[in-house]
């Protein structure tokens, strides 16, 4: 068996474009080189199919069938849908369905503006979750009113990290990071420490992208962020955020500038990092529920407030 010191010499990465960010994927041992191509072509074939930024995609074929008809999907897109509409119906600010909000208020792009609140409560009927009828022995999925929209852009890095993971694990690979836009999965053991635990950088929200706040060690584990950055509409002197609450249908108001969760699945970090930060602070247990391996709030003023977590 390779020891870690070579382990660490075998150091492969592969630099990508998809999802709409960066991607990459790094893999220790040179038998596995190969494996990053075909991870590569795994993540493209799934935003083939989940994409809402072409005309054409298994998601995109239900939205233009919006108060119409059902559509038929894959089994893996199917599944992704449903868990996405399960954790919508919580309520808890997560929403797959928010599209029709996001742009009738336009935050940081062209046309901006506050809209009224007869054109708010119009949206918010076209963002009901309950409206999704979802057919399990079928893989059908219908949305009921015209105008309606289905978008997984908000978990779907954290599902295709985990797919990807599987493949590493059938291949036995030793050591890996999958980096999704900033959505991290460390896979195996890090080799770079005694007691493979891999150090993690939480994000400054004021700054660049990797320009990191704190350190946190962990074995291997997802690293996920939600945040207020940059993209605001001013007018009369108020700021409104582009994180949009889908119980209101305005902005929401919080004292934070970001979470990050620490998760064993990605997809579930989506979820979680997106709980606590509409949540404001941190739940109690939160970190008992099995999966959930601790979290690290960053609060306006800079202060840091760590839950479960080894600097």
């Amino acid at each position: 068996m390779i020891n870690k010191q070579e382990l660490t010499a075998q150091r492969h990465s592969l630099v990508h474009h998809a999802l709409g960010t960066r991607i990459v994927l790094t893999i220790y041992g040179d038998q596995y080189f190969p494996l990053l191509k075909q991870s590569m072509r795994l993540i493209d074939q799934y935003e083939d199919r989940l994409t809402v930024n072409r005309p054409e995609s298994e998601v995109m074929s239900i939205n233009h069938a919006a108060g119409r008809i059902p559509k038929i999907v894959s089994p893996s897109t199917y599944e992704l849908i449903k868990l996405a509409v399960h954790y919508s119906r919580e309520n808890f600010g997560f929403n797959a369905l928010i599209g029709p909000l996001v742009k009738l208020w336009k935050i940081g792009f062209k046309g901006a503006r506050v809209p009224t609140d007869r054109e708010i409560q119009a949206r918010l009927r076209l963002i009901d979750p309950y409206k999704v009828l979802l057919d399990d022995a079928g893989h059908t999925v219908f949305l009921e009113e015209p105008g309606m929209e289905l978008d997984l852009g908000g978990i779907a890095k954290g599902y295709i990290a985990d797919r990807i993971k599987d493949l590493w694990d059938t291949r036995h690979v030793p050591a890996g990071i999958i980096d999704l836009g900033g959505n991290l999965l460390f896979v195996g053991q890090s080799p770079r420490r005694a007691d493979g635990h891999w150090v993690i950088g939480v994000q400054d929200p004021r700054l660049n992208r990797g320009e990191n706040i704190e350190l946190v060690q962990k074995p291997a584990c997802s690293a996920v962020t939600s945040g207020i950055y940059e993209r605001f509409l001013e007018v009369n002197g108020k700021k409104y955020h582009h994180l949009l609450d889908p119980r209101t249908g305005y902005p929401l108001q919080t004292d934070l500038s970001s979470v990050t969760v620490f998760t064993q699945q990605s997809v579930m970090g989506e979820i979680e990092a997106k709980r606590l930060f509409f949540n404001g602070q941190p739940i109690a247990d939160w970190q008992k529920q099995p999966g959930n391996l601790g979290a690290v709030f960053v609060q306006q003023n800079e202060q840091i407030i760590n839950v479960a977590v080894t600097n």
